[in-house]
């Protein structure tokens, strides 16, 4: 009886074997991210992304950079403190890659919106970055309509101070000042 045994490092297809080549032309309709924000109050950052290009994209996606920061501290496990804690990352735009979510195909014309609530945990002075792509294995590029690459930035002030709150004894609700 013979065994086969398949595994990782097999003759399998390419991971982006089905990501098409190209490059998709898209507009960034809105990206906010509060520049003034509190210790532990939980904010939005929000960007919206159309489809500009005559066919559609096959996976839009969105890359965070600086949720985390690296420590420079010998002898961590792992190097990487949060700045921001992900509460709530875009609906249905998990993927397996790192500060990457993607929402699947846009069809020409129509915008997706990427939604984040997250929690500054680090007071100080912050840059967030951000990156659009057509698809998750670089294959399928998104650009502006002038050639320039998706991106942006914010430069976020996050105090040491967090907001005042209270509970109210009647609702429950949490009452921030």
């Amino acid at each position: 009886a013979a065994v086969v045994v398949a595994g990782c490092g097999g003759e399998s297809a390419r991971q982006d074997a089905d990501e098409p080549n190209g490059t998709w032309t898209v507009a960034v309709t809105d990206a906010e991210f509060p520049r003034s924000q509190r210790l532990a109050e939980q904010e939005t950052l929000r960007i919206s992304v159309r489809n500009t290009a005559d066919r559609a994209i096959p996976n839009l996606a969105v890359t965070v950079d600086s949720f985390s920061r690296r420590s420079e501290q010998a002898g961590l496990a792992d190097p990487n403190r949060p700045v921001w804690i992900v509460d709530d990352g875009p609906r249905g735009g998990g993927t397996a890659y790192t500060n990457t979510w993607a929402l699947g195909r846009v069809a020409p014309g129509q915008t997706k919106t990427f939604e984040w609530k997250v929690t500054p945990v680090e007071a100080g002075t912050h840059r967030v970055a951000y990156r659009v792509a057509a698809g998750l294995d670089g294959k399928a590029k998104a650009r502006l309509d002038g050639g320039d690459r998706p991106e942006g930035t914010f430069t976020v002030q996050v105090s040491k101070r967090p907001s005042q709150s209270r509970v109210d004894p009647d609702t429950g609700d949490v009452i921030r000042d």
